[in-house]
């Protein structure tokens, strides 16, 4: 109840949805601070903030959960050569800090040895709400993920993207698995990451709706139960971000390196094409029957996965319907730019290779988990 002489407190409304420009890309990188003596995570996030201030870049480099991760992010970019770019200026820099403080940055969705109970919250009111509403599953977020925004015309156009992109997240999960190790573990998952997200209560899918009118209705009643206060409280697999005028992808690993980062947005951008130029299907709330068993097969089994067709049921190899899709694609990426993008990925898919099976590749020949983090920091660097 409100005491009284007090009003009650009015919930929070959604930010209008602005409008941007259609198929421009922003992506954000988690990565890793580990220390180069025993390769575990090193709590130096401050510091390198520090030093990242110096240098006058594109984007933006934030801290993150806690103190042994930090984020950086694109402005908004118009093509995969675009986001390359800008994501190879914000390494460099990163990789000179991390010199200077002896320490190296590493990609890969989770630390392959980190103990999640010797993690830090980083210093920042957010971060410590979360941690007292949370409990452990706080630090246990200590993993790393790529997250790419597509620009979208308007709101309902945002919805009807996000609904037809539900259809590719094990593709997205499976090209960009790197997650094989938790607490010096192979989990047998190649994307053990995405366990922690759903251990959250406001993760999974967006509801089903293609009217914006609509979703305001639903962020207003869910916003009404005090249970969300914006969207940033809405762990989601695909989420708007109004904003920003885009729909945001969260399922991603941070790959190994920035080439596999910018290959992962240029199939996001061609299919986001794809969508706008040829309508190929609408989506339906049917679409989501086999979504948390696609999800989990892609998640368990990477490119060895099994994916379920959401409109025939018919079951097929996951690498299959990757490859199908990629084809289908072509045409859009060559006009995009990201025809090297596609290939990239397609040359994997048919291999079979992602991160998962490099860190697998690596340990069983170095049986040292240390040392292939070392390896990583080596490959993020750009170096072979």
């Amino acid at each position: 109840m409100t005491p009284a002489g007090e009003s009650p407190q009015a919930a929070p409304a959604l930010e209008p949805f602005r409008a941007s420009e259609p198929l421009t890309l922003g992506v954000e990188l988690e990565l890793q601070l580990v220390n180069t003596h025993d390769y575990d995570l090193a709590p130096y996030s401050d510091e390198m903030l520090r030093l990242m201030a110096r240098f006058d870049l594109p984007g933006s480099v934030v801290p993150e959960m806690t103190s042994s991760m930090i984020e950086i992010s694109t402005g908004v970019c118009h093509s995969t050569a675009h986001v390359l770019g800008e994501l190879t200026q914000l390494r460099d820099a990163l990789v000179r800090c991390a010199d200077k403080l002896n320490i190296a940055v590493v990609g890969g969705g989770t630390h392959p040895f980190q103990q999640w109970h010797q993690q830090r919250i980083y210093d920042k009111p957010r971060f410590r709400e979360l941690s007292e509403l949370y409990g452990y599953l706080s630090k246990q977020f200590t993993i790393f993920g790529q997250h790419v925004h597509v620009g979208c015309p308007d709101a309902d156009a945002a919805l009807l993207m996000l609904h037809r992109m539900s259809r590719y997240i094990p593709h997205f999960i499976a090209l960009s698995a790197s997650s094989p190790y938790v607490q010096g573990q192979d989990t047998q998952f190649d994307s053990a990451r995405l366990n922690s997200v759903f251990a959250f209560p406001m993760s999974g899918r967006a509801p089903f709706t293609l009217s914006w009118k609509e979703f305001e209705a639903f962020f207003s009643k869910t916003t009404r139960t005090g249970v969300v206060k914006s969207m940033k409280d809405f762990y989601w697999d695909i989420r708007p971000k109004p904003e920003y005028g885009t729909i945001e992808i969260r399922v991603f690993d941070t790959p190994l390196t920035i080439e596999r980062a910018a290959a992962l947005a240029g199939l996001v951008q061609s299919l986001a094409a794809w969508f706008l130029h040829e309508q190929p299907f609408v989506p339906a709330e049917d679409d989501y029957m086999v979504y948390t068993y696609n999800r989990f097969q892609a998640c368990r089994f990477g490119l060895e996965a099994v994916y379920v067709d959401p409109v025939t049921g018919r079951h097929m190899p996951l690498r299959d319907h990757i490859l199908e899709t990629l084809r289908r694609l072509a045409p859009h990426a060559q006009r995009l730019g990201a025809a090297p993008s596609i290939q990239l990925l397609a040359e994997d898919a048919e291999l079979g290779t992602n991160d998962a099976r490099w860190l697998r590749q690596r340990q069983a020949r170095e049986r040292l988990l240390a040392e292939v983090v070392r390896q990583g920091s080596e490959r993020f660097k750009g170096r072979r």
